[in-house]
């Protein structure tokens, strides 16, 4: 079992005929997932060595039956991608690009809410369950099936956290992206609820950054509903206060959202802290070692 994505998850690529779309495509299909349409309009008719190319989503969920869509579409029309693969009756949507305007995501967030539908991103590296499915842009080399997963708003430390996992001979169960926006598709209790329910993964780990409350409300959810061990790591411990780091989520104000007060609520909840990235995939494979005697 995995969660969200599946070994027969039929994806469709919006914006395929782009230098991105076309590479990613291309290197997601060679990893093993089901890559059974593009979409760009007015190149309908066209294939990209072997895909088939639509005008419109609806074209290609009718002639393919994709559950899963994976855009690559520039920020001014990325919005209007995101609600075309809902209209066509998809329910899982990744969105790899960065820079959408705030007011396009208010509007697409509303939306996805109403229409029960799982979106990924956007600004993310997308979603991967090692050795079934890779719906995104991350090396599916460093990944391995296993049982941790992982929850990270940081694309390259989503990277590190699955190669330190990989090399300490635990592997991942399903590895996620949220997202480094303001306004993302889904948040780290989405996600920790579904591995909680998930029997191949064992443990859970989250990357987070400062800014925002998102972890502050995953630590509340643990706490709650977790019963499966939870191991965190907080990126931008160094930043300096008020200043924007990378991510347009990562800003901090105050003492809300700084490392140090989510560090604090994530402990006081139950979650192993992790301060030194470095020692990730250690941390979690003595912890897993010790309560199930690995």
């Amino acid at each position: 079992m995995a969660v969200c994505v599946y070994r027969t998850s039929r994806v469709v690529v919006q914006g395929i005929t782009g230098r991105e779309g076309k590479y990613h495509a291309l290197a997601c299909r060679e990893y093993g997932t089901k890559i059974v349409a593009g979409v760009t309009p007015g190149k309908g008719g066209m294939d990209v060595e072997g895909i088939p190319v639509y005008n419109t989503m609806e074209e290609a969920v009718h002639n393919t039956h994709a559950n899963v869509s994976l855009i690559f579409v520039p920020p001014p029309f990325a919005a209007d991608a995101i609600l075309e693969a809902v209209g066509s009756g998809i329910k899982t949507v990744v969105c790899i690009t960065e820079g959408i305007p705030v007011l396009d995501m208010v509007k697409v967030k509303r939306v996805i809410e109403k229409e029960g539908v799982t979106l990924i991103g956007p600004n993310c590296p997308g979603i991967i369950t090692p050795g079934a499915s890779k719906i995104g842009i991350m090396p599916g080399h460093i990944f391995k099936r296993g049982s941790v997963g992982i929850i990270s708003r940081s694309g390259t430390l989503l990277y590190e956290t699955a190669d330190q996992i990989t090399k300490s001979g635990l592997g991942q169960s399903t590895c996620v992206g949220i997202g480094g926006d303001p306004i993302v598709g889904t948040d780290y209790i989405y996600w920790l609820e579904r591995f909680e329910n998930d029997p191949e993964t064992e443990a859970v780990m989250m990357v987070g950054e400062i800014g925002g409350n998102a972890e502050e409300k995953a630590a509340e959810f643990v706490q709650k509903e977790m019963k499966k061990p939870v191991f965190a790591f907080i990126a931008g411990r160094t930043a300096p206060p008020g200043r924007r780091m990378g991510h347009a989520g990562a800003i901090i104000m105050g003492k809300s959202g700084t490392a140090e007060y989510k560090y604090e609520v994530l402990k006081q909840a139950g979650v192993h802290i992790i301060e030194n990235p470095g020692y990730i995939g250690e941390t979690i494979y003595s912890t897993l070692k010790n309560k199930y005697d690995l």
